[in-house]
């Protein structure tokens, strides 16, 4: 989901405070009134309009290619429980019309005069940041996803004053730097995942040295984030456990997905048993949880790195202390590791494991996605759903 990044940046709504919030929807709404556009900035989407984020079919415009830009066809989108975030306005800062979708895949139909890494027709992504300040330490480091001004995908305020419009729809032009290439023969719908699932778990496996054969990796959760992290685990050569609450993820983690063991976090001599056997694990559930169980399974030394949003974390200080652990926080990542990751997936022949749906049915999908009801992550068929 890569929702503890994004839900990062909401003390920035509030920062810009409820009048500059409905200024701004309103120049984007008015912005949406294409009677008097060029046809080549009208782009077919589906939008939610109010809280109920009930979704349906919208126009909405796209700016001229600039001279660093990039606009690509998109064929496929992934969907992310962020999209339910932003359409049913759960963090209250949601600008309407939101058009979600921040896992978006295409192919380049034009290119700004300075642009040179990519040519028309080739296979791209992009994510869920479309901007930043381009010269921080973080930007100059290739981290652009700390930057304090950096973009989001959609229901973003971008440097030119509009709101950003995400991946529900048929075309998008953002700025080189924010554009990923899609290695050759890499299918598309597959990528789409990559872009905000996978590099979310790549990110803090990479950064705490994760990517060494003969370590041990336990995942909380096995949805959408959780699975990507099983999948680059067993790339990487280690010894995956996956923790769930349903005891019918079993075959799924086991035989699916090549986990070599599994537990149910609930049952107390399972996790008993497993006392300081693991390196790293990757939290990637979002609901509230305990945490002090999962850290007292890690080695001394050991890194529990969290990727979802709980509600709230409480942690006795004994279970970080004793044992020298660590709780790190971690979202996203910047654009040079999202390439890495996009290749590395390429190279290994890893692929998400998806559900393809029609824009048309995405209102009941972001149900199913609420209720859990998807293996693992849905993508809409982008190029097969606007006539």
């Amino acid at each position: 989901m890569g929702m503890a990044e994004l839900a990062g940046s909401r003390p920035a709504w509030r920062r810009r405070g409820e009048i500059e919030l409905q200024a701004t929807a309103e120049k984007a709404s008015h912005a949406l009134n294409m009677d008097a556009e060029p046809e080549s900035g009208k782009c077919n989407a589906w939008a939610a309009s109010g809280p109920d984020g009930i979704l349906s079919p919208y126009k909405i415009k796209r700016r001229v290619v600039r001279s660093d830009d990039v606009s690509l066809r998109i064929t496929h989108c992934g969907v992310c429980y962020a999209d339910v975030i932003w359409t049913q306005n759960k963090h209250n800062d949601s600008m309407y019309p939101v058009v979600p979708g921040h896992e978006i895949v295409g192919q380049v139909t034009e290119v700004g005069s300075e642009v040179k890494g990519f040519n028309i027709g080739d296979h791209v992504g992009v994510g869920i940041y479309v901007n930043s300040c381009g010269d921080c330490e973080n930007c100059n480091s290739f981290l652009e996803h700390h930057c304090s001004k950096r973009v989001v995908t959609f229901n973003g305020i971008d440097t030119d004053g509009t709101v950003t419009m995400g991946g529900y729809s048929n075309h998008i032009v953002v700025r080189e730097r924010f554009c990923f290439k899609i290695p050759d023969g890499y299918p598309l719908a597959k990528a789409a995942p990559l872009l905000c699932a996978g590099i979310t778990v790549y990110t803090p496996m990479i950064r705490h040295n994760m990517n060494q054969p003969g370590k041990s990796l336990g995942v909380i959760g096995l949805g959408g984030l959780g699975h990507m992290a099983v999948k680059f685990g067993k790339t990487f050569g280690l010894k995956v456990t996956v923790f769930s609450t349903s005891e019918s993820k079993r075959n799924e983690a086991i035989d699916l997905l090549g986990a070599d063991n599994f537990v149910i976090s609930s049952d107390r001599q399972q996790m008993e048993s497993l006392k300081s056997s693991l390196d790293f694990i990757v939290d990637t559930a979002a609901g509230d949880h305990p945490f002090d169980p999962y850290l007292s399974l890690l080695k001394a030394e050991g890194v529990m790195a969290l990727v979802g949003f709980p509600s709230e974390i409480k942690v006795h200080p004994g279970s970080l202390i004793f044992g020298s652990r660590t709780l790190s926080g971690s979202g996203a990542g910047g654009t040079k590791g999202i390439q890495d990751m996009l290749n590395f997936c390429a190279e290994n022949k890893i692929y998400p494991e998806t559900e393809a749906i029609k824009m048309d049915y995405i209102n009941k999908a972001l149900e199913r996605l609420t209720n859990r009801d998807v293996k693992y992550r849905f993508v809409i068929d982008i190029a097969n759903s606007f006539n």
